[in-house]
Parts: structure tokens; sequence; C-alpha cells
């Protein structure tokens, strides 16, 4: 993982708290901006596989992919908000992804 990702997005929770506060109200908005974030990744690949005839085709997987990392860099700062350890609460959440991706394949090859 990007070695930048934890201190640069604690920075933006940083400010954010500063500009706007930590009230159940915040909180939602911090998730509700993962949602938007995914939502226009969503659009972008609509976009780069012409799903919309009217449109054509609008975008790239280069677009789909700075997307994708405006959900992951949205989700990082929001699980500063749930968390005081969010390093080390992802890579939990990561490695037990891993180890259930290992324990699925194993149980189809035996």
């Amino acid at each position: 993982m990007s070695a930048v990702l934890w201190p640069v997005t604690a920075r933006i929770f940083t400010a954010l708290n500063v500009a706007n506060g930590m009230d159940e109200h915040e909180t939602a908005m911090r998730l509700m901006k993962v949602v938007e974030e995914a939502g226009e990744a969503s659009a972008a690949y609509l976009g780069m596989t012409g799903q919309n005839p009217r449109k054509g085709t609008t975008h790239t997987a280069a677009d789909v992919a700075d997307e994708l990392c405006d959900v992951i860099i949205a989700a990082t700062v929001a699980l500063h908000t749930f968390t005081p350890h969010p390093p080390a609460v992802l890579n939990a959440k990561l490695h037990a992804a891993a180890r259930r991706l290992h324990a699925d394949t194993s149980q189809v090859m035996h």
C-alpha cells in the first residue's frame, strides 16, 4: 500500500474536522461521500462501455481508475472517523479477505 496514503488521509481528516466538525451529520456526510464516489466510478464504467447509446463512449479505463482512486481516498478518510487506528483495521481486513480467498480456493482444489 502507498506509504503516503495514511499520512495524507489523516491530514484530510483533520482538515475536514476543523472545517466541518465531527458530529453525527458529518459522519453521515463522509459515508455518503464514499457512495457518491462509487457512483462516479460506476458512471465512468458505463461511459467507458458506451452503455448509453445516446451518449456513446464518453470515458476511458483511465477515467474509471481515477474514479476508483477517489473511492479509496474517500473510504480511507471515512475510516479515520470510526477507528483511531485505520491502517491496522484495513490491514487486518485485507489479510482476512486474503485468508478467505485462500481457504475458498484450497477447498475447490481438494
